[in-house]
C-alpha cells in the first residue's frame, strides 16, 4: 500500500489552519491592548511671516538644518502690518488652532512704520479673541529678523507647545451666530474713539 495515500491529510489541515487563526486571534488582541491610539490629535498654527526679515530667518533655519515642529504652516506677506484682523478670523473659522505673526523689530521696518501698526492691531486682535470666548494665547505676535534663524526656531517651538496646552481649537469655540461676531472695522474705530489714557485697558 501507498504511503502517500494512507496519511491522514484533514488533521493537518484543520491544525494549519487552527494555528493560523490563534496568530490572529493573538496579534489582534495584543495591539488593542497594548497600542496608543492610530491618530494622535496634531495643532494646525498658520503663521504670518514678513518677507523681509522673518521669512528670511525661517529660511536661514532650514539651511542650517535646525529642527522644529512641523505643526506650523507659514504664510508669506509683503509686511506684518498687512495683514488684516480678518485673516486672523478667518484662520480660525478654517480649522486653525492658534495664529502667529512674525515681522520685523521695531525701527527695522522694510516699509517705516508696518510693524507699528501691527502691534497696535494685536490688542484688538487679542480682545476679539476674548469676545469670541477664544484664549488670547491662540494669537502670538513676534519680531523677527533675517538673522536670527534661532529665535525662529525657537518662536516656533514656544507657540508649538502652547497650542498644544490649550488642545483643540473646538475645546473653547462657542456657538455664536454670524450677527454677533464683532467687525474688525468696528472695533479699530472703537480704538481709535478712546482717549490715549484709556487705550491700555482695549
Amino acid at each position: 500500500m501507498n504511503a502517500f495515500t494512507s496519511t491522514p491529510t484533514q488533521p493537518i489541515l484543520n491544525t494549519i489552519e487552527s494555528t493560523e487563526d490563534e496568530k490572529l486571534i493573538t496579534a489582534g488582541t495584543s495591539d488593542e491592548a497594548g497600542k496608543a491610539p492610530t491618530e494622535e490629535w496634531q495643532p494646525k498654527i498658520l503663521a504670518f511671516c514678513c518677507n523681509w526679515c522673518t521669512y528670511a530667518g525661517a529660511d536661514l533655519a532650514g539651511l542650517n538644518r535646525m529642527e522644529y515642529p512641523a505643526d506650523v504652516r507659514l504664510l508669506r506677506v509683503p509686511c506684518s502690518g498687512r495683514v488684516n484682523p480678518q485673516y486672523v478670523l478667518k484662520a480660525y473659522q478654517d480649522g486653525c488652532d492658534g495664529v502667529l505673526v512674525c515681522g520685523c523689530h521695531p525701527g527695522d521696518c522694510h516699509y517705516s512704520t508696518g510693524n507699528y501698526f501691527a502691534k497696535r492691531r494685536m490688542l484688538i486682535y487679542k480682545r476679539l479673541l476674548e469676545y469670541l470666548g477664544l484664549e488670547p494665547d491662540r494669537f502670538i505676535i513676534r519680531w523677527i529678523s533675517g538673522s536670527e534663524a534661532g529665535k525662529f526656531r525657537d518662536t516656533v517651538i514656544e507657540v508649538a507647545d502652547r497650542i498644544r496646552e490649550l488642545g483643540p481649537l473646538s475645546n473653547d469655540l462657542p456657538n455664536l451666530l454670524a450677527e454677533e461676531i464683532p467687525h474688525p472695522i468696528a472695533a479699530k474705530f472703537e480704538w481709535l474713539a478712546t482717549p490715549m489714557s484709556g487705550r491700555e485697558d482695549l
